[in-house]
């Protein structure tokens, strides 16, 4: 998609398809006219509905080999499955096979994704402090310099990324929090927040830019990332339909860090009925109403907005966006 036009990319959820069928939607969608493809980092579906968890690694390679644009694993957490120094590898050798292509987003985590290695689940105050301290070994790690790290979480005995890209790939932090977002801005290259309202989204921003700029940094040139799920299907009972059996887990109005099964998920699904999803996640069969909601965050300040349509059918709306939507957005 040109420079000129409103950059949305597809999110594939790997927690939904078939990891081939994954990098066949991507393909698809960059040739309906998305820009960009991202996908998170999950060990776990939310439900066992859901059905699927492919390692994002090993899909983002297949997906780039596939397409031309940006390829974003957004996010994953370098803090309790995987050592930073294992992430700062996985990132440069993806960056390096497609130079200028690859962004690296982190988070705090997800204990349905963590827990299962068997350690201790700390609060949210620990499991940040812990991301930062692992940003902070992965940069160290991108200069291409040799690097020793004895923190409070981490240790890497002296070491370097031995193969490397000619530039480092951005890291962007995922956050909904506006402490986060500021010292992200001061840490890293760009946020990563999911959708709720355009006004909670251009908040984070502005404290992202806060951030950068106490860094001593030009906010203007930093990512902006929103990733907004959404059902439409071209009927309006199908559309509602769809987002309870698919994605209950989106109108579900309360942290979900702490949940360890994807059975306890399906559980608490069994309670949510469709207006739980009002202001949570947008079920619509009218195509107006889904471009003028994406432009919402677009003039929010969104550098770039990844959709999720949670039906099955996603070729239909596919299509049917890259025809009908997209090319109606501004930048």
């Amino acid at each position: 998609m040109a420079n000129t036009k409103a950059r949305v990319g597809y999110a594939a959820m790997l927690a939904r398809f078939h990891p081939s069928e994954a990098v066949r939607l991507a393909a698809e969608a960059e040739d309906a006219g998305f820009d960009g493809v991202m996908a998170d980092d999950h060990f776990q579906p939310w439900t066992p509905h859901q059905g699927q968890a492919g390692f994002v690694w090993n899909v983002m390679t297949a997906i780039a080999e596939r397409t031309r644009g940006s390829v974003g694993v957004g996010a994953t957490c370098p803090t309790f499955r995987w050592h930073p120094a294992v992430v700062a590898q996985a990132a440069a050798t993806l960056e390096a096979m497609y130079p200028g292509r690859h962004w690296l987003g982190i988070g705090s985590g997800e204990a349905i994704n963590e827990h299962v290695v068997g350690g201790y689940w700390p609060e949210a105050p620990q499991r940040i402090a812990r991301m930062f301290e692992a940003i902070e070994i992965i940069q160290k790690l991108f200069t291409g310099r040799d690097v020793r790290h004895d923190g409070r979480f981490f240790t890497l005995e002296r070491t370097r990324l031995w193969t490397r890209p000619d530039t480092a790939p951005p890291v962007y932090v995922a956050t909904s929090g506006p402490v986060t977002a500021r010292r992200a801005g001061a840490a890293c290259d760009g946020i990563i927040t999911l959708a709720t309202t355009p006004e909670k989204a251009a908040s984070l921003f502005a404290r992202f830019d806060d951030g950068a700029r106490s860094a001593g940094k030009d906010p203007s040139s930093s990512a902006k990332i929103v990733q907004l799920h959404l059902s439409w299907a071209p009927d309006a009972d199908e559309a509602a339909a769809q987002a309870l059996r698919e994605w209950p887990n989106g109108a579900m109005r309360f942290s979900k860090a702490d949940i360890r099964s994807p059975h306890d998920v399906e559980q608490m699904a069994r309670m949510v009925r469709v207006e739980d999803f009002d202001g949570q996640l947008l079920i619509s069969a009218d195509l107006d109403e889904h471009r003028r909601e994406i432009q919402r965050y677009l003039d929010a300040g969104a550098t770039h907005v990844y959709l999720h349509n949670v039906g099955a059918d996603q070729r239909t709306w596919i299509k049917v966006f890259g025809r009908e939507v997209l090319p109606r957005l501004s930048p």
